[in-house]
């Protein structure tokens, strides 16, 4: 196939549309010239941790924010890969909920089947994609970082998989540059080991503060403080935990909230979110959004509307991740296969309007789960990926909210039955309060199993 196309990151959306050019050259299609930049010196993405923090050795912007002790948040079942199960690539069934390692290398696993990796270039940073109308390609110049030189490189398409959890927002608080104590981000927090006996102030209200502070009671923090803009979380809270209006302004040790109310504390994490930050990308070309279910100015949450050789993957607020990515990227392939012929630019303008509108109606996380499934949906419907259940995705994901809700400290605990499978996932060896070794050999040990209690 005589067109040449770029892939911006090899992380799981990355991978994902690799992955989806590879099987449609396993069916017997011809497929382009591919070449995927990679910043770090292996794939994986978010998924690969680092004790770095600011840059790495090449001066770069670190892009990973895992931290060590990270188990899953949500259940495994709702991000298997309709054409590789956990238990196929375990050999076994495996509990719910599983630390970042044992995620990385179920991910790893799937695409090491593939022989994808060839096309990966690694340590290799995109510094600037520019778009020339005469002659309708991208020119893409990027950073060889150990040879610490600049190529440019012309592509017909250019997909951009660098996500947005990489790039923190960091709001300022009055006194936080007088505050004795340790300021970071969430992007920034390594190890919960840190503070243990401290008296922690988290902003934020979402999953970050969420899954920090209850890994910092976990590895011993003395209390847990959430300062929240808009609402609580609501959850039923051990006596150590206290959720406060949004922070005004911090004296000395002493932080003070909207309600008046003060609390002294040791250390400030910042879990306020990430913004989409694309540097490598003209104004007419970039995606401006905040995070949101469906970003505006994509066509099937994918395709640029500003430029449609441009594709964006993993661009939502997400529920549903890894096979959301695959149906983005077996969607996207077969546009740049030719298909499915896009409709012309109004019309898609149109569409990308009617899904927003559609959003703002969205009022609760039952809601989302819902409105990501038909979007989900919608994208199946057009491609081969291999069918999956999206709707009883969903519905785990629901019982995963009122799992939450009944025991915010031990909802990892819980079991759900595989869609792909029909399996029901064991019971962990250890509750996840008491499992303080998240390695895969830790997790996978094999001890006396207690019997699953289905929660679906």
């Amino acid at each position: 196939m005589s067109f040449k196309i770029a892939i911006l990151g090899a992380g799981p959306s990355g991978l994902a549309q690799l992955r989806a050019f590879e099987a449609a050259r396993d069916a017997g299609a011809d497929i382009p010239e591919i070449v995927c930049y990679e910043k770090q010196n292996d794939w994986g993405g978010l998924w690969n941790y680092t004790w770095r923090t600011g840059l790495d050795a090449y001066g770069e912007p670190v892009h990973s924010s895992m931290y060590r002790y990270l188990w899953s948040n949500g259940p495994k079942e709702c991000l298997e890969f309709a054409d590789y199960s956990f238990e196929e690539h375990f050999g076994r069934p495996i509990p719910s909920y599983p630390p970042r390692a044992v995620l990385r290398d179920y991910i790893m696993g799937r695409v090491a089947k593939s022989n994808v990796r060839q096309y990966i270039r690694f340590n290799t940073a995109v510094h600037w994609v520019d778009y020339n109308e005469t002659s309708g390609k991208f020119a893409v110049t990027v950073r060889d970082l150990k040879q610490d030189k600049l190529n440019t490189e012309e592509f017909d398409h250019v997909i951009v998989a660098t996500g947005h959890f990489s790039t923190p927002n960091v709001p300022y608080f009055e006194g936080l540059e007088q505050f004795p104590g340790r300021v970071l981000h969430a992007h920034d927090f390594r190890d919960a080991c840190e503070f243990k006996g401290k008296d922690l102030l988290l902003i934020g209200s979402s999953y970050s503060a969420e899954d920090i502070g209850t890994q910092c009671h976990k590895y011993g923090a003395k209390s847990v403080t959430f300062s929240y803009r808009s609402q609580p979380m609501g959850f039923d809270w051990p006596e150590s935990f206290t959720e406060l209006p949004l922070l005004t302004e911090v004296i000395g040790k002493t932080a003070h909230f909207k309600d008046g109310t003060s609390k002294k504390v040791d250390a400030i994490i910042l879990c306020t979110g990430y913004q989409h930050h694309f540097p490598f990308l003209p104004n007419e070309l970039t995606l401006t959004t905040h995070n949101r279910m469906y970003p505006e100015g994509l066509y099937k949450g994918i395709v640029s509307l500003a430029n449609p050789k441009l594709i964006f993957l993993g661009m939502q607020d997400q529920y549903y991740t890894f096979n959301m990515f695959d149906a983005q990227a077996w969607y996207a392939r077969d546009v740049m296969l030719g298909r499915i012929t896009l409709p012309a630019d109004d019309a898609m303008a149109a569409d990308s309007r009617e899904w927003v509108a559609r959003e703002l109606k969205l009022v609760d996380p039952v809601d989302e789960i819902d409105f990501q499934a038909a979007y989900i949906q919608d994208l199946l419907e057009s491609t081969d990926y291999p069918a999956f259940d999206v709707t009883a995705v969903a519905g785990i994901f629901k019982q995963w909210e009122h799992d939450k809700e009944a025991d915010i400290l031990g909802y990892r605990n819980r079991s759900y039955r595989s869609t792909l499978t029909g399996t029901l996932a064991p019971v962990h060896h250890t509750p996840w309060m008491d499992a303080m070794d998240d390695s895969l050999e830790a997790f996978l040990k094999v001890k006396q199993e207690q019997p699953a209690k289905e929660t679906v």
